[in-house]
């Protein structure tokens, strides 16, 4: 029995003018693109052309850094709201995938479960939730407080916070509402399941007031590395965003996850691990490096000092010249596993403030790749036969220019080896993916448990629970 060979998954990582520090500086940077829809709408497009998987935003409750000298000449301060984003960008697309980054640090469990339950109606089964906790002090001080709380105790409540989200989303099954208009049914009470979640951070009866989804929940996708991180992915992620600067390390990272997920009654394929790529793409390496020195250059010390110091976790390094080398740093209660990283690459390359900065300024920590089209396609595969990574959410450089460089370069290239699709096979995330389906796993029947929900006594009941959920579900 033949089958088909196993491919790459492509996200396409959407920041605002690029993923360079100084992408906005590119002549053909869209500098606007923070507050400039239409510039989604071409990338969200352009990508759905190529069959990419999905587009991906990231997030923050926040501007990235108050320091006036860098504030002032950085493109991250002004956004759009994620889920708002791509609910309007769902009106222009048909297949693509939808992935917005919400923090459980600062947000609700109801509001967050309701907006990803709306978003997969719309889109037709194409949201995705990227789980995060917040790392930087600025979101905490719009919320009430001056300090985030520790790390272990984000990723406590990150945990609970996912737990009740998906009982939210299984309020009701997947054929609940019957809108009967013959018998003046609107909804089967039987299949209604109030989640009334009970935990230390959070007390939820439900039940959610959306029908449960067209994917049945919408993709839960997560982003740490560290101890806490990786527990939390390998109970919960179905798709992992992560960054590596070496192929055994990556090795590593795929390998444990995946040993982890039996613990939790999951196998190999219900999790993809989906490293960052900031890909320069040239016609000759020359051209290549050329591209990527000419961004370089355009990175202000002060910009490049700020984004060390975030990126490290907030920390200090005020006082500091670019020739100066990289200081010891105690553990942040920002992102652990990212610090960790950034200070083994300076210890094992010899790496001062201004060359660890220049090294980071473009992917932050996640692969680099600069070469030609078959160069580029050379490392995916190496990384992908190699048990590094079931696919790449890709950073281009500077936007859109270098997301349409990988785009006419590097996935004909993919598809010339059979390595990437040519056509969707789906239509929603789920299937784009190759990820299940979830069934609907009830929490307390309502009619049992609580009395306010009577379940009718009428005979449409039991025709209404013979038929499938895939009958009903979209």
């Amino acid at each position: 029995m033949s089958h088909a060979p196993r491919q790459i998954r492509l996200g396409a990582f959407l920041m605002q003018t690029g993923h360079h520090i100084a992408g906005w500086r590119h002549p053909g940077a869209q500098a606007d693109a923070g507050s400039n829809f239409q510039h989604y709408v071409a990338l969200a497009q352009q990508a759905e052309a190529a069959h990419f998987d999905a587009i991906f935003l990231s997030d923050s409750s926040g501007i990235r850094g108050t320091d006036p000298a860098s504030l002032a000449r950085t493109a991250r301060s002004d956004f759009f709201e994620p889920v708002t984003l791509l609910s309007a960008l769902a009106a222009v697309t048909r297949k693509i995938g939808l992935i917005a980054t919400v923090s459980t640090s600062f947000h609700e469990p109801y509001n967050v479960a309701r907006k990803f339950a709306s978003l997969d109606h719309i889109s037709g089964g194409r949201a995705g939730w990227n789980l995060v906790t917040s790392s930087g002090r600025t979101e905490a001080q719009n919320f009430n407080r001056d300090e985030l709380e520790a790390h272990a105790l984000r990723y406590e409540r990150a945990t609970e916070f996912h737990d009740a989200v998906l009982r939210l989303w299984d309020s009701w099954e997947d054929d609940a509402f019957t809108r009967d208009k013959a018998s003046g049914i609107y909804l089967d009470t039987a299949k209604l399941h109030l989640p009334d979640y009970q935990g230390k951070h959070f007390r939820i009866r439900g039940p959610l007031n959306a029908a449960r989804s067209p994917q049945g929940r919408p993709v839960v996708v997560q982003a740490g590395a560290s101890e806490a991180g990786r527990a939390l992915a390998a109970r919960t992620a179905e798709v992992i965003f992560v960054a590596h600067q070496t192929l055994e390390e990556a090795q590593a990272f795929y390998a444990d996850i995946k040993r982890r997920l039996p613990a939790h009654g999951r196998q190999a394929d219900d999790v993809k691990i989906m490293p960052g790529i900031f890909p320069v793409i040239g016609a000759s390496l020359a051209e290549a490096e050329e591209k990527f020195e000419q961004l370089q250059e355009l990175v202000d010390p002060a910009v490049g000092i700020a984004l060390l110091s975030s990126t490290l976790g907030n920390a200090d390094l005020s006082g500091l010249s670019p020739e100066d080398p990289v200081p010891v740093l105690p553990e942040t209660n920002g992102p652990k596993s990212r610090q960790q990283l950034l200070l083994d690459l300076a210890r094992r390359d010899g790496l001062n403030v201004r060359q660890l900065y220049l090294r980071i300024a473009g992917a932050r920590g996640h692969q680099q790749v600069v070469g030609t089209p078959a160069q580029v396609t050379d490392f995916l595969q190496h990384w992908f036969e190699s048990g590094a990574a079931d696919g790449f959410n890709i950073m281009a450089p500077w936007l859109p220019g270098g997301l349409s460089d990988f785009i006419t370069h590097v996935v004909p290239e993919l598809q010339r080896r059979q390595l990437f699709r040519t056509a969707y096979e789906g239509r929603t995330l789920r299937e784009h993916l190759g990820l299940k389906r979830p069934a609907h796993a009830p929490s307390r029947p309502a009619q049992s448990a609580h009395p306010a929900y009577p379940a009718p006594a009428h005979a449409a009941h039991a025709a209404h629970a013979a038929r499938s959920p895939a009958q009903t579900a979209v």
